[in-house]
């Protein structure tokens, strides 16, 4: 016989820790995107010197800055609503 109420537990255990997993990797996506944006930008100021390609340089070096803060504060955000979750597996 099956334990209904252990199923669940499992099943939602393993959705946590989806969701979890799956916070982790939309901050490595906001990240990717940062650095590439500010990699963009830094080369657009190195390699297209005139004032108005360094001004757009450092617009996409500074948008670059702010994804990257973007996704810094909602996988903060996520992860504090994870941590109080009641499903939260406890490790036993």
């Amino acid at each position: 016989m099956t334990d209904p109420a252990g199923s669940c537990r499992t099943r939602d255990e393993h959705a946590w820790r989806r969701t979890a997993l799956a916070n982790e990797r939309t901050l490595l996506a906001y990240v990717r995107t940062a650095l590439a944006m500010a990699a963009g930008g830094a080369t657009l100021m190195r390699f297209f010197g005139g004032p108005s390609w360094t001004l757009v340089g450092v617009a996409a070096c500074a948008a670059g800055m702010l994804v990257g803060l973007t996704g810094a504060v909602r996988y903060r955000r996520v992860r504090r609503e994870l941590s109080e979750d009641p499903a939260r597996p406890t490790g036993d």
